[in-house]
């Protein structure tokens, strides 16, 4: 794994709020890196030689951990997958209101479709 640190860290808009690039990461194949919230909740990201994992298994390891999966469109119509902590789930509709966005479906519930 190699990290570099950026500093001052990269600073730009993205909707209604700005985003603070910290830091690159570079993996080789099956490795992992954990995040962590304040409260302990954590996402995986593996790397494998034909692309990456980009979460946890959604109906287990990430509802484990107090996660929701919601797989967002904005108003350009570019789609995004979000990771939703459960207790901060009226913070990210506000999220979605502010930024004209709206969730197309919950990917981790048991059932789910597409549109």
């Amino acid at each position: 794994m190699k990290i570099d640190e950026i500093i001052p860290p990269r600073r730009f808009k993205v909707g209604s709020g700005e985003i603070h690039h910290c830091a690159n990461i570079q993996l080789d194949p099956d490795e992992q890196v954990t995040f962590v919230t304040d409260s302990g909740r954590e996402y995986d990201i593996m790397k494998k030689s034909w692309g990456f994992f980009a979460t946890p298994s959604l109906n287990s390891r990430l509802k484990k951990f107090g996660f929701r999966t919601a797989l967002v469109e904005d108003s350009g119509e570019k789609r995004f997958i979000c990771l939703v902590e459960a207790d901060k789930e009226e913070e990210f509709s506000g999220y979605l209101e502010q930024d004209n966005a709206k969730v197309l479906c919950w990917l981790s519930d048991s059932s789910y479709s597409l549109l």
